[in-house]
């Protein structure tokens, strides 16, 4: 069970300008909901379309999800009109690949490797790759796969942060999967209803 805390964990990655005044008016309406805003995106393809990334502090987001929220924030965007002219709403999961938009996500994301952007200039430059180590003293610890020099990275100068589709990422992702449906599985076998036995009717 999440706590108050997972549900309320703020992002490290935030939006700005159009984005920044989309996730204003939509994430209160995602916490009532129950679920926690990742990342907004606004982009002209197909004529105009609004990205919202969401899921629960769990991690997951299923199809009905997916389209619970799409029915919630469609009328937030109306009466908001945070974008001018048309645009399509897009709801989609965070994916394997995920965007790493909060502390725990990092967490979470230890062994795996990551491409990681910082507001300031680190030892010389703002992007990295490397394998996430874990979190020392609020920074992210990266073991670079450039074949650069490791690096330090402070939590608060992390301007943007995602997850490699590497074939680690992808195991992992099938495992957590298969164990998710068989303890779904067993659930519904646990609480399906047990045939009643009649004892049988003896002839005369």
């Amino acid at each position: 069970m999440q706590s108050d805390a997972d549900q309320n964990e703020p992002r490290l990655v935030v939006e700005t300008g159009l984005a920044a005044r989309v996730a204003a008016a939509i994430e209160p309406a995602l916490g009532t909901l129950g679920f926690r805003l990742v990342r907004v995106k606004v982009t002209g393809r197909d004529g105009g379309t609004l990205q919202v990334m969401a899921e629960r502090p769990d991690g997951t987001f299923t199809i009905d999800d997916c389209e619970a929220v799409s029915r919630a924030l469609s009328p937030i965007l109306d009466v908001e009109d945070p974008i001018q002219g048309a645009y399509r709403l897009e709801v989609s999961s965070p994916g394997i690949d995920r965007p790493l938009a909060r502390r725990s996500d990092i967490e979470r994301a230890k062994g795996h490797e990551a491409k990681i952007e910082t507001a300031m200039m680190i030892e010389g430059r703002k992007r990295f790759r490397g394998i996430i180590e874990g979190i020392e003293n609020d920074a992210v610890k990266l073991t670079s796969t450039e074949g650069k020099a490791d690096a330090l990275l402070p939590l608060s100068e992390i301007a943007d942060a995602k997850l490699m589709l590497t074939d680690a990422l992808i195991e992992e992702a099938l495992r957590r999967d298969k164990k998710a449906s068989e303890e779904t599985q067993a659930a519904d076998e646990t609480s399906a209803p047990k045939p009643r036995k009649h004892p049988a009717k003896r002839r005369a």
